[in-house]
């Protein structure tokens, strides 16, 4: 009798060329050119986390989810069915790296699916824990992705970005 093998962990992740930048005292991934005293990575991978029901500053990163009638999705297929489907899941498990970068599973009824995904700037696609949590973007519209812009707010230049007061 053969069973099929449970897929490894393979959270979504967008590569994308430009800077991590902090800027006003928010963290903006840039399309411009920046101060590199003010860069913290370069050439990143962008994951994205959705928040827990309570700590809305913790998210998890899904990167295998498992239905409770045997489904297994991984990558955007997961992440997709976080946020389109998973209510009626309920006591779907999810399996990702926390916010911080800590091993995680949670089921879905413990996280917040009608808040924004946390945005999480990674350094490399094998990287657990996050170089920073993005704020916003900045650049020409084309250069972001549409989950990019659906997330964080844009900005035309770092210049445009409005200050938080706590550089």
């Amino acid at each position: 009798m053969s069973r099929s093998a449970i897929p490894a962990r393979a959270p979504y992740g967008e590569v994308f060329p430009g800077a991590v930048v902090r800027h006003h005292g928010r963290i903006i991934l840039t399309a411009n050119p920046a101060p590199e005293r003010d860069v913290l990575a370069r050439g990143v991978v962008i994951r994205y986390g959705v928040r827990y029901l309570e700590k809305h500053f913790l998210s998890v990163v899904p990167g295998l989810i498992a239905l409770e009638r045997g489904e297994l999705f991984t990558g955007e297929d997961a992440l997709d069915f976080l946020v389109k489907r998973s209510n009626l899941y309920p006591r779907t498990e999810v399996y990702g790296y926390r916010s911080d970068g800590a091993d995680e599973m949670k089921t879905v009824k413990w996280l917040d699916v009608a808040e924004p995904l946390m945005v999480l700037a990674y350094a490399n696609d094998a990287a657990t824990s996050p170089v920073a949590e993005v704020d916003g973007l900045s650049g020409p519209e084309d250069v972001f992705t549409a989950r990019m812009l659906a997330a964080l707010p844009r900005y035309e230049s770092l210049d445009a970005v409005p200050s938080t007061g706590m550089e």
